[in-house]
């Protein structure tokens, strides 16, 4: 939830229960879900950057974040990529009031120096207040889509972790969780036929599993795998 009173601010994030640390399934990132965790709730560390290719659960640890801190009553928010291009740079003043700022999708969006310089100054800013900051990319901050050096240093300050896969047994659970959130059981066979037939990052398999799930709403029929080849084809 967002209180701060701002002109540019979207309307506040709204706690739910789709993206959270219990739906995260860490793998060999819980050492930065451990960290995460603590930042959301103003322990431990309060910069956090972390980077990886997409589908790895960026998106998810941001907000699943930003839900735990809402929930202490934390005033929080979380801006994409869409979000941020579409407004200017004086969306950044202010932010740093709110006890969490979560960035998304930073290389999409730091496209001039204008952002870069107004990400620097947030970045101080926030560091003054004492308050958390969790940034998320798929490049990491010594990467040269950063022209202002003092900003690579910058999103250093704090740890930067590289996200890591999945394994298939891990991605079966991180499926399962999901599909029970929705109201469904999914077959360890029909999660194995959609790992080995399509693309298997996370984000794929989780708009499959939605699509599979209105499907079965519309069929009135279980996930099973001729219900998938009814949908995708195959």
């Amino acid at each position: 939830m967002t209180s701060l009173n701002h002109p540019q601010l979207p309307l506040g994030f709204e706690a739910g229960e789709l993206f959270t640390f219990d739906s995260f399934v860490a793998g060999n990132n819980a050492v930065l879900a451990g960290l995460a965790q603590q930042t959301a709730l103003g322990e431990g560390e309060k910069q956090l950057f972390f980077w990886g290719e997409p589908g790895l659960g960026k998106s998810h640890l941001l907000q699943a974040s930003c839900n735990l801190a809402a929930k202490k009553r934390r005033t929080v928010c979380y801006l994409t990529q869409a979000e941020i291009l579409n407004q200017p740079v004086e969306l950044f003043e202010g932010l740093e009031q709110l006890e969490l700022i979560c960035l998304d999708d930073i290389n999409l969006w730091l496209v001039d120096a204008g952002r870069e310089e107004a990400l620097f100054d947030l970045i101080n800013r926030v560091r003054e207040t004492n308050h958390s900051l969790m940034l998320a990319s798929t490049r990491p901050p010594d990467e040269a889509f950063i022209q202002l050096p003092d900003l690579r240093s910058r999103l250093s300050w704090g740890p930067v972790f590289q996200l890591h896969d999945l394994s298939d047994s891990e991605k079966y659970q991180a499926l399962s969780y999901r599909a029970r959130q929705n109201g469904l059981e999914l077959p360890q066979k029909v999660a194995d036929y959609l790992m080995q037939r399509y693309p298997r990052d996370m984000f794929g398999l989780f708009e499959r599993l939605a699509m599979l799930d209105k499907a079965s709403m519309v069929m009135q029929r279980k996930l099973t795998i001729p219900l998938v080849k009814s949908v995708f084809g195959g």
